[in-house]
């Protein structure tokens, strides 16, 4: 297992976030460092925002991207309910060519095809 401190780790994390600054405008971004792997959380910054996970573990070699609608309940606690997901992005050009479809809507298209029996899809 590779230690989240390692050069290696935090190369690839500060390759990832380089090329995401595009949408810097658009989208507020968290790191967080686990035991078992990293994450990168980007907020859209919206009236209705997403919320959008890259995960990454140590022990593997593929990484892992899901998508969340962000809600309110009774005005106060923020529920999230998950739109899309995506696991096994082999490389960082897979997963930011991932990232950008999902920034550009896919997540969104595949919740309102699935809330009208895939109208939108055909």
């Amino acid at each position: 297992m590779k230690n989240k401190f390692s050069p290696e780790i935090q190369t690839e994390i500060n390759e990832i976030i380089t090329k995401i600054q595009k949408w810097k405008n658009i989208f507020e971004y968290k790191i967080e460092l686990y035991f078992d792997g990293w994450a990168i959380f980007l907020r859209e910054n919206n009236v209705y925002p997403r919320f959008i996970t890259i995960f990454k573990s140590y022990d593997a070699n593929t990484y892992l991207i899901k998508s969340f609608e962000v809600s309110l309940k009774d005005f106060q606690k923020e529920e999230f309910k998950e739109l899309y997901s995506i696991e096994n992005l082999n490389s960082i050009n897979d997963l930011l060519e991932e990232l950008k479809d999902i920034i550009y809507g896919k997540d969104l298209i595949k919740e309102a095809s699935n809330l009208y029996n895939n109208m939108f899809l055909n």
